[in-house]
């Protein structure tokens, strides 16, 4: 008795953890439906898609790797919009945090009339990409805009803005820092986290304006510094409306019912790699090299995110 009783203990542990197993992948279950359908499934279907000829309509035929060969080397937009999406994601990125840094500082600062300067800052974050992206095309207009008319008057150069392939995209980079809003509050939210008690202790002993900055505010807001980083560079690999809009309006067909346009004005200065695959995908209807674009950008975006995620110690800091 007592020997069937150990024999029949494993079987009775095995039964009890497979319950458990069951249990848990009950509960996960929602997550793992989500996760199975919007995300592994379109990825492995783009993977596979992009090793086939398919315009969205037909049957898939396999071709193995001749979407990869026409789009890295017949598809002239593709480096183009490569060089562009890299431009974006180094100099706007940068840019927008230090920007969004100084302006959460600035308004930290500030005793008298914080609350309007907030809404200030912020609302601009709140207007629909596309209508200020075509105000800013309106106000850019190397012609008639406002602010070329401004910069005459003081004796300064007058850029083509969005119509010229050298200020295109620091057009788009100004736009990008006007709505600075959404990183403005999270900063806002870390800078008055920080320990005051620090702040003071610092003082008595001497330290300066800079000083106080570097040993104090900056590890104590490093973690949202990389938050800010990260949630950037993602966004920025996905940079498709303001730069399809502002080659529009900039060239002057905003669109009507079945009018094409080609995206990139002007000379391909505004290309991204979101647009490339719009245009493969729906304006070629190359279903297959589309998916290739998609493919890299979902790459470069993985390898993006794990080089900044490298640097644990910004979300790990030791008290």
């Amino acid at each position: 008795m007592t020997l069937s009783r150990r024999r029949s203990e494993p079987a009775m542990l095995r039964r009890k953890r497979l319950r458990g197993a069951a249990r848990n992948v009950m509960f996960l279950s929602p997550w793992l439906i989500g996760f199975s359908v919007f995300f592994v499934y379109p990825l492995v279907s783009t993977v596979y898609f992009s090793f086939m000829k398919y315009d969205g309509f037909t049957t898939p035929t396999f071709t193995g790797l001749k979407n990869w060969k026409y789009v890295l080397t017949e598809y002239p937009p593709f480096w183009q919009g490569l060089g562009n999406t890299v431009w974006l994601v180094l100099v706007m990125v940068s840019l927008r945090v230090v920007f969004g840094l100084g302006i959460g500082m600035l308004v930290t600062k500030i005793k008298i009339g914080t609350g309007f300067f907030r809404a200030a800052f912020y609302l601009p974050y709140l207007a629909p990409p596309v209508a200020a992206t075509m105000a800013f095309a309106f106000l850019l207009n190397p012609g008639t805009g406002p602010v070329n008319h401004l910069l005459g008057e003081i004796g300064l150069p007058q850029p083509g803005w969005f119509t010229d392939p050298t200020w295109s995209k620091p057009a788009l980079t100004m736009l990008g820092l006007w709505g600075i809003g959404d990183l403005m509050v999270i900063f806002m939210a870390a800078l008055l986290d920080v320990p005051r008690d620090q702040y003071e202790a610092a003082q008595l002993d001497g330290a300066g304006a800079w000083n106080r900055f570097r040993y104090i505010t900056f590890p104590n807001i490093t973690p949202i510094i990389l938050f800010a980083i990260v949630t950037g560079v993602i966004q920025t690999m996905q940079y498709y409306t303001q730069a399809i809009v502002a080659g529009k309006v900039a060239s002057g067909k905003i669109g009507g019912a079945g009018e094409a346009f080609e995206p990139g004005y002007p000379h391909g200065s505004t290309w991204t790699l979101p647009q490339l695959i719009y245009n493969l995908g729906f304006q070629r209807f190359d279903t297959g090299s589309a998916c290739v674009v998609a493919v890299i950008l979902f790459a470069m975006a993985m390898a993006f995110t794990s080089l900044l995620l490298r640097r644990r110690s910004g979300f790990m800091r030791e008290d």
